[in-house]
């Protein structure tokens, strides 16, 4: 298979891919053409059909597997793929690993990590939280395992959540053992939590797109809701604490204009946000560098809007 990131400039292409997106657009001249968005395991790649009533188009939906025969070109440094045919492919005749994006690591490994971070938990108020979405829950475990953690920016793959989850947790850990005057048992409790609302705000692969209950509320304050209503099954819970953990919670983005309710006001909402930010950044730092270069130089990977800079590979060490 001719995975998206070996696509070279000029290469023709005969391959079968996932349509993510596809929507109707005019030219200057009046002239309607399809905008694709076409995805395997290793990307996607912006797909035109400039004559989308041509003899060798055929029908198909979004999420349709779709064999696509193309011209490989570069727009604004990008790669694109200029469209001539298109035949739907049965679902049953490809084999779905290859299209769908997943973590490198081990799913029950990092889930069993979690588990083990969970029990080392003090408070039990806390704990019982984490037992009530991560032990009980079978539906939840089950969806939080295998669900990204974004639908494009940063852990946008199968097991994305768990893997930023346990590195955001772990992270805080360290914290903690840094500066004592953290307290261990909200941080970490408020870190394994921070996005558990994804699990509601994304729908499951091969969609991985905004639900309606995501675009309305957004996962920091379903996360909130989530931990709200855990926090009244459990009989005497401390006020203080819960407003404690869902601050830390409402604030993990850090600022107002990036998504957060609220601003930190504890020093382990502080360390949450950071901590959050620095995974997110590393990552997406990350999965560029995995990316083939499209600019001008070998070093230089072009402008990064989540990072707002032109960023670069770091020269090898002697």
């Amino acid at each position: 298979m001719k995975y998206i990131e070996m696509l070279r400039d000029g290469e023709k292409v005969q391959e079968v891919y996932l349509c993510k997106r596809k929507t109707s657009a005019m030219t200057k001249n009046g002239k309607e053409y399809e905008n694709l968005i076409l995805q395997d395991k290793t990307g996607q790649i912006d797909g035109k059909i400039w004559d989308p009533n041509s003899m060798g188009i055929g029908d198909f939906d979004v999420l349709d597997y779709v064999q696509v025969t193309g011209d490989v070109v570069l727009f604004n440094g990008q790669k694109q793929l200029n469209i001539s045919r298109t035949i739907k492919v049965d679902e049953a005749d490809v084999k779905k690993e290859d299209y769908l994006p997943s973590t490198d690591k081990d799913i029950d490994e990092m889930m069993d990590e979690l588990l083990a971070i969970i029990d080392s938990i003090g408070n039990e108020y806390y704990k019982k939280i984490l037992d009530s979405l991560f032990r009980e829950n079978e539906t939840f475990v089950n969806a939080f395992k295998i669900h990204s953690a974004a639908k494009s920016v940063h852990h946008g793959f199968i097991g994305g959540l768990l893997e930023h989850t346990l590195s955001v947790t772990k992270l805080c850990d360290f914290y903690t053992k840094q500066y004592p005057i953290l307290n261990r048992d909200l941080l970490l409790t408020a870190s394994i939590c921070h996005d558990i609302g994804k699990v509601y705000e994304l729908s499951a692969f091969p969609e991985n797109d905004y639900t309606d209950a995501g675009q309305l509320l957004g996962h920091i304050v379903m996360g909130s809701e989530i931990i709200s209503d855990i926090i009244k099954t459990i009989p005497d819970f401390p006020k203080k604490q819960a407003r404690e953990l869902k601050h830390c919670i409402l604030a993990h983005h850090g600022e107002l204009e990036y998504g957060s309710p609220k601003k930190p006001a504890l020093i382990e909402a502080i360390a949450l946000n950071f901590a959050d930010n620095t995974d997110a950044k590393i990552e997406t730092m990350k999965e560029a560098l995995n990316k083939e270069v499209t600019a001008t130089s070998d070093d230089w990977l072009g402008f990064n809007r989540m990072l707002d800079s032109n960023i670069r590979k770091t020269s090898p060490s002697e």
